[in-house]
């Protein structure tokens, strides 16, 4: 299961708590993507092919929020989809008890404060 990833900064947008409201985009080859602020915004105008390639294979565990690199994490299988985990055994046992919850906090369907819900994250 893919989740928005800052492609500057390889940061998931739902660990930060990022909003959809308040999510820098930019377009670049017909696709959009988004931002965990402007700042990444704008240092990814300068080089988007570089930093595309740095975080094309990033995903985040549903349970920690953690980003990896594909080849270093864990798979399950759930209901015939593929989904990564970091390889910390306690995040498998945890999403196994409400797997629901966790894919849709994942695909931000579940509000989640983020990481900085205190307000002073680095890109909040």
């Amino acid at each position: 299961m893919k989740t928005l990833i800052c492609p500057t900064c390889g940061c998931s947008l739902v660990r930060l708590g990022v909003i959809e409201k308040n999510i820098a985009t930019r377009k670049y080859k017909n696709k959009k993507y988004s931002f965990c602020c402007d700042g990444c915004a704008v240092v990814f105008d300068s080089n988007p092919e570089t930093l595309l390639n740095e975080t094309e294979n990033l995903v985040v565990c549903p349970s920690c929020l953690a980003e990896k690199p594909i080849d270093q994490t864990v798979t399950l299988s759930h209901n015939g989809e593929t989904v990564y985990f970091c390889k910390c055994p306690y995040c498998m046992t945890v999403f196994k008890e409400n797997a629901d919850y966790y894919l849709k906090r994942l695909s931000g369907e579940v509000e989640y404060s983020g990481v900085f819900s205190d307000g002073h994250g680095c890109c909040s």
